[in-house]
């Protein structure tokens, strides 16, 4: 099968950052820096990104890596292969200190998504996928399922994830058009994993974010059986010249929950 030798890089890479995150999430008064764009930057966000790039970069060394906290080097956009990284996703969550937290890792083979990682520190869960694969959950005790979505069309009963921390118009315009009750407000690519485990059924993200915040998260929902789209219907690229995903997204569980 592709990507395992990749799969299984990442997620030792993910979890090994997981855990020098989690030992300074329960050890270290968390000082926190602001980047350019205003950004939280942690001592976690940046040692994570160390192990993370050094792993990935030895195991592979022709692979570029594109991270959220690394220099960004343009020759990336030559290599077909590119990792794309975010070191801890959901800062803001983890300065709130409220578990909401993880660390994501994939793989962009000429610009699609083809391998995804998400580690959750606080609950020890990894989460996985490779393209053609599937898409799994190992708990911490070692327990692998396989994930699927659900297969909920009832609209005024879908299970809506939300973003904590960047809330819009356009959503509460949503809400209120379906008359949405059932909502659940959750920090960084646990939204996604959400839905890949059948514990949500739709999530609709207006406002812009980065390749990092979503490539990993992309290739899970898929391989569970979930459409993801840019908000225009397009297919979501990586390893682009321009990192925002300027158009939003949304994941879904079936084709006829397409709202927008």
């Amino acid at each position: 099968m592709m990507w395992m030798k990749e799969l299984e890089a990442a997620k030792h890479a993910a979890v090994e950052a997981g855990k020098a995150i989690l030992e300074i999430y329960q050890n270290v008064d968390i000082a926190v820096e602001y980047k350019s764009n205003h950004s939280p930057l942690t001592i976690a966000d940046k040692t994570a990104d160390k192990i993370i790039t050094e792993e990935l970069k030895s195991s592979f060394p022709s692979y570029a890596v594109l991270s959220e906290e690394g220099k960004d080097d343009k020759a990336r956009l030559e290599n077909d292969y590119c990792f794309v990284v975010d070191p801890l996703d959901g800062t803001k969550e983890f300065i709130k200190r409220n578990g909401q937290f993880t660390v994501n890792i994939a793989l962009a083979y000429r610009h699609e998504s083809v391998m995804g990682v998400i580690y959750v520190p606080v609950t020890g869960t990894l989460y996985y996928a490779a393209k053609g694969y599937g898409s799994f959950a190992e708990s911490a005790d070692g327990e692998i399922r396989k994930l699927s979505v659900s297969a909920n069309t009832d609209i005024p009963s879908l299970r809506v994830v939300m973003s904590s921390s960047h809330g819009c118009r356009q959503m509460d315009d949503l809400i209120e058009k379906y008359q949405f009750t059932n909502l659940v407000k959750v920090g960084s690519s646990l939204k996604g994993c959400m839905i890949a485990e059948d514990k949500a059924d739709v999530y609709y993200r207006f406002n812009p974010t980065m390749e990092w915040d979503t490539a990993a998260m992309q290739c899970i929902v898929e391989e569970a059986g979930a459409v993801f789209r840019q908000m225009d219907g397009t297919r979501m690229l990586y390893n682009r010249e321009n990192s925002v995903n300027e158009k939003g997204f949304y994941i879904i569980n079936r084709e006829t929950n397409q709202l927008i």
